[in-house]
């Protein structure tokens, strides 16, 4: 292994304390939770109401126990998954410095109804999330969740997210109550997070039930895992790259997460293009989409991606882009994950390597 490596898309898995304990109990009824059926397998409860199509254990025992005979409950997932010093140890094993944690279960967040049951749920994750760090020997960091489908609720809670010590704010791609990111209702927000000197993350996942290009279209999960996390992520980054987020506030710092980075070459050409022949409609942008992508946003990416590498270099977006191992998700390398990154590696330049393996991250994270 060379040197120092953080994973900056790393996930938790929650657990019952969150919402038996940590949300107060007017709103536990209608957060998102889960329970033993009497079948013995878990489900999730969202809105009051079960989600036959999830079993939630799944996405968090990654390991020798996806036999469909042989489901897991909730109380199997792995302790790496929740237990910062349980987390510490995965990472020494697996040769990370540090990770940047993001929610499970909660990032389906934004499929609540209620506006004050999402602000209460965000609420009560991110005191739990930071609770769950305290134990990580000061190497774990993690992104506080913002309850979007109210913009003063979720304004109030990026100052909550600074106050716990949370390193950004985290929210699906998708549009809440259908408002664009873009949108001047979001305005307060946006400076907030600014103002705060704190990163926005965004970040999809599998299942939601939010409007989307995926579950408007398909209902098989191989047409809708395949395209819910790169269409709304391209369509979030045109929100906020060429909808003037960035431009208005030239300090913030925005990633896209776990949608790989074979679309980033292309849409940005694809904005920049647009940028100078339909400029008059967009008269808020004084610069190249590309240009503000290279200043302001990050893009995470797999280790198999790395052969993508040189050619995001030739477009000077190298200083964009860091690694996620996933963990402990289903689809996540392990053991392995960074041996697996060193063979991805290998064969690219070096001082670019480094940017992958810790450098741009830690500018993402404010570390350095």
């Amino acid at each position: 292994m060379t040197g120092r490596i953080i994973d900056a898309d790393g996930h938790i898995c929650e657990t019952k304390s969150l919402w038996e304990e940590y949300i107060p109990q007017a709103y536990r009824d209608r957060a998102i939770r889960i329970e033993r059926g009497p079948d013995g397998q878990d489900r999730t409860w969202v809105n009051g109401v079960v989600r036959e199509d999830l079993l939630p254990a799944m996405a968090c025992v990654p390991w020798g126990m996806d036999d469909p005979a042989n489901i897991p409950t909730w109380d199997d997932i792995t302790p790496g998954s929740h237990d910062g010093g349980a987390r510490v140890a995965v990472m020494d094993e697996e040769g990370i410095e540090r990770s940047l944690l993001f929610p499970s279960m909660y990032l389906l967040s934004g499929d609540i109804a209620d506006a004050e049951v999402a602000a209460a749920g965000c609420h009560a994750y991110n005191e739990w999330i930071a609770d769950m760090c305290k134990d990580g020997q000061g190497r774990l960091d993690a992104v506080g969740l913002a309850p979007l489908q109210s913009v003063d609720a979720a304004t109030r809670e990026v100052a909550h997210i600074a106050q716990l010590g949370l390193k950004g704010v985290a929210f699906r791609p998708e549009r809440y109550n259908g408002l664009a990111l873009n949108d001047e209702a979001l305005a307060p927000f946006w400076n907030a997070v600014a103002d705060q000197g704190l990163f926005a993350a965004v970040h999809g996942s599998f299942g939601s039930h939010m409007p989307s290009f995926a579950n408007s279209r398909y209902t098989n999960t191989y047409f809708t895992h395949m395209i819910c996390h790169p269409f709304e992520q391209m369509a979030a980054c045109m929100d906020i790259v060429a909808g003037g987020v960035l431009q208005r506030h030239p300090g913030l710092r925005v990633a896209f997460l776990e949608s790989g980075l074979g679309w980033l070459e292309y849409w940005l050409g694809r904005m920049d293009e647009h940028f100078e022949v339909m400029g008059a409609q967009v008269p808020w942008l004084t610069q190249r989409p590309s240009e503000l992508f290279k200043e302001q946003c990050f893009i995470s990416i797999e280790a198999d991606e790395a052969h993508r590498l040189p050619k995001i270099q030739a477009l000077g977006l190298e200083k964009c882009v860091f690694w996620g191992a996933d963990y402990p998700h289903d689809d996540c390398t392990y053991p392995g994950a960074v041996k697996e990154l060193e063979e991805n590696l290998a064969p690219i330049d070096q001082d670019l390597a480094d940017l992958i393996r810790h450098g741009n991250a830690a500018r993402f994270m404010g570390l350095n």
